[in-house]
């Protein structure tokens, strides 16, 4: 589309319009270079004044943001506005730079391509900060709510359509609006490039042996505790399934006391990875009773021994033989 003296000139106007509430002079100094700027603009190729620097009354509040409503320096407002001015042909020539390599004119016209997939990806990336911020788990594939995966395809249903229609109407936002929907969208950036480098990080542990599938409702596990029949905490132990492949849950966020320095891999730490962060307090360990004991056995009585040679025994006392009894004489036969 070929811009004419006349675009030019109708362009100035609506700006000149909305500035119109500033003082005369001010408003001489924004426009001052304008128009010789905008004939640079209409020599490049492709699309109106409108296309490529957006309406006049959203160029006139850019000029309004560089200048500050109500300023009357002249001098300060003119470098200003001159500034403002570098500042957008060094980015067109940027973009005429990038284009070709791209396949397009321009690397706009690449990136607008682009930005129905960015509403998708925006969507998704709020879907997993709500997940991450309602379970506490870690960054994962699928979006879940508390824990379900229906509930989180729902919410990202619901949140792409939201994502879409911000999108559609993002260029006609101003103020603190669009400002909130920038400072969001950078916050999302950060969330993603913070997933992918946890990501990296866990892809980077071999684990040494082939994980089993384990259900998605445990995915915000962090540590595992086992407790015995008697309510003692078991340490060190390992889990395994029905065909003895390792069951490996969670993911060690305190470090080994065995493995200070953390060059190993801390999935192959038996569970629990943090014993103090056990949630009932264990048992102390029970106090076997001891055995009852038997009877001591009876000391025989010592014996005499013998004294040394050529010494004859000492006598022992005997007791005197029973004195006699006395007996009556047999009484006389009757006659």
């Amino acid at each position: 589309m070929t811009v004419t003296e006349q675009d030019i000139t109708d362009y100035v106007g609506r700006v000149r319009a909305a500035l119109a509430d500033l003082p005369p002079q001010v408003r001489d100094e924004l426009t001052e270079d304008l128009p010789e700027h905008l004939a640079e603009v209409a020599a490049e190729a492709g699309g109106s004044l409108t296309d490529r620097l957006g309406a006049p009354e959203a160029y006139a509040l850019e000029l309004r943001a560089a200048a500050g409503v109500g300023t009357a320096g002249g001098g300060r407002v003119r470098r200003l506005t001159r500034t403002v001015h570098r500042a957008r042909d060094q980015i067109r020539i940027l973009d005429r730079q990038l284009g070709p390599p791209l396949g397009y004119a321009t690397a706009g016209e690449f990136v607008r391509l682009l930005r129905p997939g960015w509403w998708v990806l925006r969507a998704y990336l709020a879907a997993m900060f709500v997940t991450v911020a309602t379970t506490g788990g870690t960054f994962g594939l699928l979006p879940r709510f508390g824990g379900e995966l229906i509930t989180g395809l729902v919410m990202l249903a619901g949140l792409v359509l939201v994502s879409v229609w911000l999108g559609r109407r993002s260029g006609g936002l101003r103020g603190w609006p669009r400002q909130a929907l920038q400072i969001g969208n950078a916050v999302l950036v950060v969330f993603a490039l913070m997933g992918l480098a946890d990501l990296e990080d866990r892809a980077g542990y071999d684990f040494g042996y082939e994980q089993i599938s384990v259900d998605g409702r445990y995915e915000h596990v962090r540590d595992v505790y086992v407790y015995d029949s008697e309510g003692r905490l078991v340490e060190n132990a390992r889990l395994f399934d029905q065909n003895g492949d390792p069951i490996r849950l969670g993911y060690p966020e305190c470090p080994d006391p065995l493995d200070p320095t953390g060059n190993g891999n801390p999935l192959l730490r038996p569970y629990p990875y943090c014993p103090q962060g056990a949630p009932f307090a264990p048992r102390p360990p029970a106090v076997t009773p001891p055995a009852p004991g038997l009877p001591p056995l009876s000391t025989p009585a010592p014996t005499a021994t013998p004294g040394p040679t050529g010494t004859p025994p000492a006598p022992t006392a005997t007791a005197p033989p029973p004195a006699p009894t006395a007996t009556a004489p047999p009484a006389p036969a009757a006659t």
